[in-house]
């Protein structure tokens, strides 16, 4: 397969309305295998209320549109300051959300979305990029080792009863 290259612009509200959905209910699902499903979509909504008060418009925040060679809208990603740490003090960027649309998946897409994510934040002064992936998101895992991603932390749980 050739290397696909992929070119970000800024959504438009109505993309912005329709990749919140989407990455909305993804996370209410995955974070459902870990709590009840009302608490996963109250969870969510307030993560979005605290990372995009101003959605879109939200300084710092890169909410783009991945396009292909021609044209086509293959993926989104948001893009943003680092969470964990205090503001103006790293040089790490946070990917919050990469998403390639279904048609375009196993294609190359997510590994060009992925690199036009670092060089944005390289052209902003930014010297890694930083992300969360839930551990049974084996995909999304195998794409950011191919990517050069290591693991600097890990959240490990088990369930227990009495």
């Amino acid at each position: 397969m050739d290397e696909r290259t992929v070119t970000l612009r800024q959504m438009t509200p109505a993309e912005y309305r329709s990749a919140t959905e989407e990455r909305e209910a993804q996370t209410v699902r995955e974070l459902s295998e870990l709590m009840p499903r009302e608490l996963a979509r109250e969870r969510t909504r307030q993560g979005t209320a605290r990372f995009l008060p101003d959605g879109r418009d939200t300084a710092h925040h890169h909410l783009v549109v991945a396009e292909n060679e021609a044209g086509e809208t293959v993926g989104t990603a948001w893009i943003g300051p680092d969470p964990r740490a205090e503001a103006g003090t790293s040089g790490s960027a946070w990917l919050y959300h990469i998403h390639v649309l279904p048609p375009f998946r196993r294609q190359g897409y997510g590994a060009a979305v992925l690199t036009a994510a670092e060089r944005l934040v390289a052209r902003e002064g930014m010297t890694a990029l930083a992300l969360n992936v839930f551990g049974g998101n084996e995909a999304a895992i195998a794409l950011y080792r191919r990517s050069g991603y290591g693991v600097s932390s890990m959240y490990m749980s088990k369930e227990v009863r009495a």
